[in-house]
């Protein structure tokens, strides 16, 4: 190879390393700029959606049932407090969320449909774990979600186990826990809505 080949194949080499710095520099720059902006957890959140739409990931009811315990109270987003136990002998869909946690905001529309859907037959409680209630407010507002949400106000019972979110649990009339998930499933599914309703004829 003569001098001229060598100073051409040093000039395309050149060229490719700087695109490829560029390219990534690119890459870098939008990672931080979604990360420090905070967007992060809602692009997370979206591509979980795409995965929740195929219908793969179910929620997993339980071999043995165990009974709920009632025994604790909630906040509402107006800051009245609400007994549990008032909701008891109700078909019960219980969830715990944050605005922090990616698969909690990916499964958030589909539970927003189901509950658009028997609203008017079963309670649906979604406790934010977000230590800045008002964020989470804004947040269920900004989405337009239409399910009521709440914070905790006492304790929670050891019955729900919610060391990771999102935590899942299907309580029917009788106090029994029919469905415990952890981690995001699609809820809004025909034979979902039918279990619902099964729990319905127990009341």
């Amino acid at each position: 190879m003569n001098l001229s080949e060598q100073k051409n194949v040093y000039l395309v080499m050149k060229r490719k390393l700087k695109r490829e710095l560029l390219e990534w520099g690119a890459f870098i720059l939008l990672f931080g700029i979604i990360y420090f902006s905070g967007w992060h957890t809602e692009v997370l959140g979206r591509l979980q959606q795409i995965v929740l739409s195929t219908g793969i990931i179910s929620p997993n009811t339980v071999e043995e049932t165990k009974k709920a315990n009632y025994d604790f109270s909630l906040l509402d987003t107006k800051g009245h407090e609400i007994p549990f136990k008032e909701l008891e002998g109700e078909v019960i869909f219980l969830n715990f969320w944050a605005t922090w946690c990616p698969p909690c905001i990916a499964e958030m529309p589909d539970i927003n449909d189901l509950y658009s859907k028997v609203k008017d037959e079963s309670k649906f409680v979604m406790i934010s774990v977000d230590k800045d209630r008002q964020k989470a407010i804004d947040f269920v507002e900004r989405k337009g979600f239409d399910f009521p949400i709440y914070f905790l106000h006492s304790q929670l019972p050891s019955t729900f186990d919610v060391h990771s979110i999102p935590a899942t649990y299907l309580i029917d009339p009788r106090g029994d826990i029919r469905v415990e998930n952890h981690g995001m499933a699609k809820y809004d599914t025909e034979k979902f809505r039918g279990l619902m309703s099964e729990l319905l004829e127990l009341q």
